[in-house]
């Protein structure tokens, strides 16, 4: 007689109150399920993959013990939520990760109640747990509430400001730090070297003696580390531990991988904790998957990839990345300039300063998940007489918006800033979008801004910034491949608040900022079957804006139609001003301005999300046809 087939467990887990009822040995082999499905779902959509191999066991130890919804689990930048996903009813749409209509790659409080806060930037959990603690003690949403952090995470002042704020507080929370001595480049700064040496005594009565035996868990190579870290700490006048002196109480290390420790430690804490607890787990991230392991990034972000070998199926290009021509391009001013010095923070990799700092490793700087540091750092560099290239996407760059203003803007010191992700990036969706970066600089006093056309304008843009030393000047650039266009051997310096016309045209001027000028061409071959013959421009600068070209083209055109990759109060706007200050539309100029629409615009293709955006060449054409009243009757919207 055949045996019957065992179903798996993850098939009987619908939602996490499915698995109150299962043993400590079947939420182990849940575990090893959950990891296999995250790696199979993954390596169909692409996503973020190292991140979330690294705490399968630890979402399957909260989730066990923990009451979700209830009980409010708060992912830090949300890259490592699959397994989460997986367990909180959308398996059967975990497939459709990072696709138009389908998941998010991050947590999403639209998406599902097991999602109470969305995050897709670092270091906002502590505070938002806290505030999910406060809530429920004056009467609101009931529930414990649990922030699982990671180490490189830690290294944002935000993180200590609401841990701070959480031991005065001195309330019921719990703060997983989830220690995998990597953020998504390894992580730097002395709070890592501290974690890599931790290791203390418990808070709690109870946990006196288990801790005596608490390092014979470990794996070997970790016992000795927190046998010389406790030695260390013998020594210490103050006493404690620097989460204890915070007001935390602390427990651990402890092995993120073993359920045998993470659970009892867990059911412990959860029955008997009074104030905020730090529990420091240590994981590692790609665990369980070879090709994510041996990743140098464990596996952070991936395109779609086969299961078997791990390798990527990326579609090949012949135009080289905006990124990469960036890198390169400033590798070559900064061997003539030795005061040339790039800092990032904690992005070498997507910025292309890893090339940069394979070439000069004293000349370049990543410290951190810290951008606000990173621009008052690189303020500092500028006053001492360097030419500091501060190297952000644009959606990281609003996170030290203060310093811009503060440090840099006011007192005019000649900080460069490369803007990458500018314009609207594709699967990781709206808070990934570089929406606001034009609007949030132009209305600085003494700022330059500019908007590269193309990977070869990106060249000239970098050589400008290099030589200008009157103030602050950034530039900005998309995500992905450029049109294919030749680059020069040497950047040119570009004159200050000066564009270019493209071709002469008559009665309806576009001036673009940005690379949409492609689409802008592709919209004028069709114009030019219809009969129309649009004059387009490239503006270059959106701050000093280049009055004699905006006010030539408006004089000389019955129309004048702008176009950027961002959201409203950008260039458009200070065109339509200087248009206003000359009396422009008193003769009668119809203006329009194409900007990003005022929504957040979901995870989808880039191209998808610029028809959403209305910025694709067909509907520029519509946008012309209509601004001069001529029927558009079977034009695609």
């Amino acid at each position: 007689m055949s045996e019957r087939p065992i179903t798996p467990i993850l098939d009987r887990v619908h939602l996490p109150s499915d698995m109150k009822a299962l043993s400590d040995r079947e939420l182990r082999q849940l575990a090893d399920e959950l990891r296999a499905e995250t790696i199979s779902a993954v390596s169909m959509t692409g996503g973020h993959l190292g991140a979330g191999l690294g705490v399968v066991e630890l979402t399957v130890a909260l989730h066990a013990i923990f009451s979700t919804p209830r009980d409010k689990i708060i992912w830090d930048v949300g890259h490592q939520c699959y397994p989460h996903k997986i367990l909180t009813g959308r398996r059967d749409r975990i497939r459709t990760l990072r696709t138009e209509g389908g998941l998010s790659g991050f947590t999403k409080r639209s998406e599902s109640p097991y999602d109470p806060f969305g995050a897709a930037h670092s270091s906002t959990s502590i505070s938002a747990a806290l505030g999910f603690t406060m809530a429920a003690d004056l009467g609101g949403d009931p529930g414990d509430a649990v922030a699982v952090i990671g180490d490189g995470s830690m290294s944002a002042g935000m993180a200590f400001e609401a841990m701070n704020n959480a031991g005065h507080l001195k309330k019921r929370m719990f703060v997983i730090l989830n220690d995998n001595e990597m953020s998504i480049a390894p992580p730097v700064g002395a709070l890592s070297s501290y974690l890599s040496r931790l290791y203390a005594q418990q808070p709690f009565q109870e946990f006196r003696s288990a801790a005596k035996g608490m390092v014979s868990l470990l794996p070997e190579p970790l016992q000795e580390g927190a046998r010389r870290a406790k030695e260390l700490l013998k020594g210490m006048s103050v006493g404690g531990t620097l989460f204890e002196e915070l007001g935390f109480s602390y427990v651990g290390p402890i092995d993120g991988h073993d359920l045998d420790q993470l659970l009892p430690v867990l059911r412990t804490v959860h029955e008997r904790a009074t104030g905020p607890m730090l529990i420091h787990v240590l994981t590692k991230k790609g665990k369980g998957y070879a090709p994510a392991e041996n990743a140098t990034d464990r596996g952070h972000a991936r395109a779609k990839f086969d299961l078997v070998t791990g390798e990527q199926k990326k579609t090949p290009s012949n135009a080289p990345s905006y990124t990469k021509v960036f890198a390169q391009s400033l590798i070559r001013e900064a061997e003539a300039d030795s005061r040339i010095v790039a800092i990032t923070a904690a992005m070498p990799d997507g910025t292309g300063l890893d090339l940069f700092g394979a070439r000069f490793p004293n000349r370049t700087f990543d410290v951190g998940i810290a951008e606000q540091h990173a621009v008052t750092f690189s303020a500092g560099l500028a006053a001492g007489g360097m030419r500091p290239f501060c190297t952000l996407y644009s959606t990281f760059l609003q996170r030290g918006y203060d310093q811009v203003v503060h440090d840099v803007a006011i007192q005019r010191l000649p900080v460069r800033f490369a803007i990458d992700r500018a314009g609207l990036v594709g699967a990781d969706g709206a808070t990934h979008a570089g929406a606001f970066d034009v609007a949030f600089l132009s209305n600085l006093p003494g700022f330059v801004v500019m908007a590269a056309a193309d990977e070869a304008e990106l060249v000239h843009m970098v050589a400008t910034a290099v030589a200008h030393d009157d103030g602050p000047i950034a530039f900005r650039f998309p995500r992905g491949e450029g049109v294919g266009v030749e680059l020069p051997a040497k950047g040119t310096v570009l004159e200050i608040g000066k564009g270019r016309i493209i071709r002469e045209g008559a009665r309806v001027a576009i001036l673009s900022f940005g690379t949409r000028l492609a689409e802008v061409m592709k919209a004028c071959e069709s114009l030019t079957a219809r009969g129309l013959s649009p004059t387009i421009a490239d503006a270059r600068f959106a701050k000093p804006l280049d009055r004699d070209l905006i006010l030539n083209l408006a004089r000389n055109h019955e129309a004048l139609i702008t176009i950027e990759e961002g959201a409203i109060g950008g260039f458009g706007s200070h065109v339509a001003q200087l248009l206003a200050d000359e009396g422009v539309f008193d003769s009668g100029l119809k203006y329009r301005s194409m900007v990003l629409p005022d929504i957040f615009i979901d995870q989808a293709s880039p191209e998808a999300m610029y028809r959403v955006a209305g910025m694709e060449a067909a509907q520029i054409e519509a946008k012309v046809l209509q601004t001069l009243g001529i029927g558009v009757v079977g034009l695609r919207a």
